[in-house]
């Protein structure tokens, strides 16, 4: 089966379950923007030399984003899909507790710089930041997305906890705004 289906060429694409809707759709601005973000993480893992235990998180976040471009796509909520779940949110805060432990306290603004793979994890935060402001627009059109909302908000504060780490196993501290 290739790729090229042509149904998209009259500037539409379906949900999944079938509902056919502009390109520019709400749900479809947001769940894209998610899979810019799984990209964006595919750069992080690929730029440089990132200590194993924070790959493995880097591609655990890549495989959740496709569970959330899931949920997002199906709107209906008796379609069974991968959905976001509280453990997967559990499982951020965790990571984001433990790494930030071992991180120097947040003083000051931090500006995104330092090592590759810390600048790339730093854009790929605001990329997740994007897809979070907008499933609240979705939130505010009246769909239901909160458990969504609720996931990218602590992927931000990953992403940020992240890339300070990756710069500090690499010996840069934070490039601190004063």
């Amino acid at each position: 089966m290739s790729i090229i289906t042509k149904k998209g060429d009259d500037g539409k694409t379906s949900l999944y379950g079938g509902t056919r809707v502009p390109k520019h759709h709400l749900r479809i601005e947001a769940y894209g923007t998610v899979d810019e973000a799984a990209s964006a993480i595919g750069m992080v893992r690929s730029s440089g030399d990132i200590p194993e235990k924070f790959d493995l998180i880097f591609q655990r976040i890549q495989k959740e984003l496709f569970t959330v471009g899931s949920d997002l796509a199906t709107p209906d909520p008796e379609i069974h899909v991968p959905r976001v779940t509280s453990v997967m949110i559990e499982e951020i805060e965790r990571n984001v507790h433990e790494i930030e432990s071992e991180l120097p306290e947040l003083k000051s603004f931090v500006l995104p710089s330092g090592t590759r793979a810390a600048t790339a994890c730093f854009f790929a935060r605001t990329i997740v930041r994007r897809a979070e402001r907008q499933v609240t627009a979705l939130i505010e059109s009246g769909e239901r997305a909160e458990t969504v909302m609720v996931y990218l908000n602590r992927l931000g504060d990953l992403l940020f906890v992240l890339a300070r780490a990756l710069n500090r196993s690499s010996g840069i501290d934070d490039d601190r705004y004063n």
